[in-house]
C-alpha cells in the first residue's frame, strides 16, 4: 500500500495557528505543522506509522479512495412532498429526475 495513493488536505486552524494536515481515508488523524509543506509530511508519516501497525497485526487497510471503483449510483432517501416537488420540476423542464437531481447536486 502507497501512502502518497491516500487522499490528503491541508487546511488552515485558527485554533491552534497552525495547517492541519488530514487523510479522508483515515478521519480520526490530523497533524499541526506551521507550513503546508510540514504538516502534508507529518500527515503521510503518521498515516504510514498507522498503515504498518495495522498491517503487523494483520488488520484490514483502508482503500485509498482514489485506487476505488464507483458506480455512479447511490440510493437517497427524501420526503414524498419533496420527491414530488423535484419531479414536477424535472417535467417543467423536459428532463428526467435523474438528470435533475444530478445537475442539484453538482451545483
Amino acid at each position: 500500500m502507497n501512502i502518497r495513493h491516500y487522499t490528503y488536505r491541508i487546511t488552515w486552524s485558527p485554533e491552534d495557528d497552525e495547517h492541519v494536515g488530514l487523510c479522508a481515508e483515515f478521519a480520526s488523524l490530523s497533524w499541526l505543522a506551521k507550513t503546508p509543506e510540514a504538516a502534508l509530511k507529518g500527515i503521510q508519516k503518521v498515516v504510514g506509522d498507522v498503515l504498518a501497525d495495522m498491517l503487523a497485526n494483520g488488520e484490514s487497510v483502508p482503500v485509498a479512495m482514489a485506487e476505488k471503483s464507483y458506480s455512479g449510483e447511490f440510493r437517497v432517501r427524501i420526503p414524498p412532498l419533496l420527491h414530488r416537488n423535484l419531479a414536477l420540476m424535472a417535467a417543467e423542464q423536459g428532463v428526467s429526475l435523474n438528470r435533475l437531481a444530478s445537475a442539484k447536486l453538482a451545483a
